[in-house]
Formats: C-alpha cells, sequence, structure tokens
C-alpha cells in the first residue's frame, strides 16, 4: 500500500472455512483413514485404528520414502513468546480431551514448524534444485507479512490441530500463491501448520469441547513475523520427525 499499511487476505480469500471440520451435536470426532495411516502410527502404535500400510499408499507405519517439499518455516522461539499463544495452550492443556494430545511431540518438532508452499517436488533420492531464472523470481518478490491464527481442524487429516496461516496480499494477489506461480507450481489457498496430534476419537463432549475453542479462536492473532526465506525440506513421514533442511532459499536479494 501507498501509505506503507500491510492488507492480508481474507478468510474470503482463502479455505479454511471450506475445509474446516464439521462437528455435529451430540456427536464425538473419528479420527479419518488419512490421519491412521500417516500419522497414529507415530503417536500411538498401538492403537487399534493404526493403519499400517494399505495398497497403493507407500505408506508404512507412517513413514514414507524421502519427499522434498518447499516450506514457509515458522519461527518457533518468536512463537513461544506470544502471550496469545501461550493463553490458546494453556486452553488445551485445561481442556477435556488435554489426556488425547501427543503432548510429548511438541517439543520434538517445534525446530521444523512450517506452513507448506509446494508440496511433493521430487521423492527418492532426487533432489530438486532451483533454477536460476526461479531464484531470482523469488527475490523479486522479496519478503513479505505473514499473521497466524488458530485454531484449526480440517476435514481431512482429522485427529491433527493446526494454526492458519495468512499471508500479505501483495502486487494484487496472495504473497505464497505468487511463490508458486514464480514456481510453475499448483496455486492452493490453505496454509496450516500442525503443532498438535490427537491419539484417539474425541466423544460428544470433547468434540464439542474442541468446535469451541476452534471458533472463540478463529479470528484472534496469535503471531506477525516478516517471512524472509523458504525451506527445501526433506521428510520421511508427515510429521517431520525425520527430515532435514536441505537448503534455506532466502527471498532477499544480496548486497
Amino acid at each position: 500500500m501507498a501509505d506503507g499499511t500491510v492488507q492480508l487476505c481474507s478468510d474470503e480469500e482463502l479455505g479454511y472455512r471450506r475445509s474446516q471440520t464439521k462437528f455435529s451435536i451430540g456427536k464425538g470426532l473419528a479420527l479419518d483413514e488419512t490421519y491412521r495411516l500417516a500419522h497414529l502410527p507415530l503417536v500411538a502404535p498401538q492403537h487399534p485404528g493404526v493403519i499400517s500400510s494399505r495398497e497403493g499408499f507407500y505408506y508404512a507405519m507412517g513413514r514414507h520414502p524421502r519427499v522434498y517439499s518447499l516450506v514457509l518455516p515458522v519461527p518457533d522461539d518468536v512463537l513461544q513468546r506470544s502471550a496469545a499463544y501461550c493463553e490458546l495452550e494453556t486452553e488445551l492443556r485445561a481442556a477435556p480431551f488435554a489426556g488425547k494430545i501427543a503432548w510429548d511431540l511438541l517439543a520434538r518438532r517445534r525446530a521444523k514448524l512450517h506452513a507448506t508452499i509446494c508440496g511433493s517436488l521430487a521423492t527418492g533420492k532426487d533432489v530438486p534444485c532451483l533454477d536460476a531464472r526461479q531464484r531470482l523470481a523469488l527475490t523479486d518478490l522479496g519478503a513479505f507479512t505473514v499473521e497466524l491464527r488458530g485454531l484449526f481442524s480440517g476435514n481431512v487429516n482429522v485427529g491433527r490441530l493446526y494454526l492458519r496461516l495468512y499471508p500479505e496480499r501483495r502486487r494484487g494477489g496472495n504473497a505464497l500463491q505468487n511463490i508458486q506461480r514464480a514456481l510453475g507450481r499448483r496455486e492452493t489457498d490453505l496454509y496450516v501448520v500442525g503443532i498438535w496430534n490427537l491419539t484417539d476419537d474425541l466423544d460428544p463432549s470433547e468434540a464439542a469441547a474442541l468446535n469451541g475453542i476452534i471458533e472463540r479462536w478463529w479470528d484472534r492473532p496469535l503471531m506477525t513475523f516478516q517471512a524472509n526465506r523458504l525451506w527445501l525440506l526433506a521428510a520421511s513421514d508427515d510429521l517431520v520427525l525425520e527430515s532435514d533442511v536441505t537448503e534455506i532459499i532466502s527471498l532477499v536479494a544480496s548486497a
């Protein structure tokens, strides 16, 4: 904006409301098949609902061949200093379903918090490489502002709880879609940061409590930060427990 005011994308421009879990009064929340195949084996491997493998999918107890993705890192140290985030976590720890959250997982993932921008760029030993034209396009787009809000549960991978990322509106559009377009990748409108994992289905009262927290926190900002870099992230599971940042890609041209 000419006056320097940053404009963030709105819910009308993003897909969060369209893609959220549909809670029903008097009904519980069941972990879906996607979650029981990709996540539950990693957080509750003895759970009877675990799907250890399935024909046509490359998961084996939650692990898969190495996959490379381009992601936006989220600074956990800044998040941990957010009073709003600490308040949200305190509310979750006091919730009736708190005993069904894999709290031990948080510390193991703090260094790898991210929102995926371009998923599955390559698999196995084929390391993707951005060419000079693509790198120039990214630095031309430059750094941008993002805001995290929470809490979110989607209609796929039910059992995973996220924060929602709202990117800056830049050049008449979405800053993250600008990146996707510059790299010739599919444009998306959903950018979630996975934080918490459920270890079991929720009963009706627990599901109602989760739904209440989601709605109370929907419009509350947790953290705003300047995104000035991306990661090329290689992972052998969807929780990035076995993962490496193979390259840090700056969005700011070097002097």
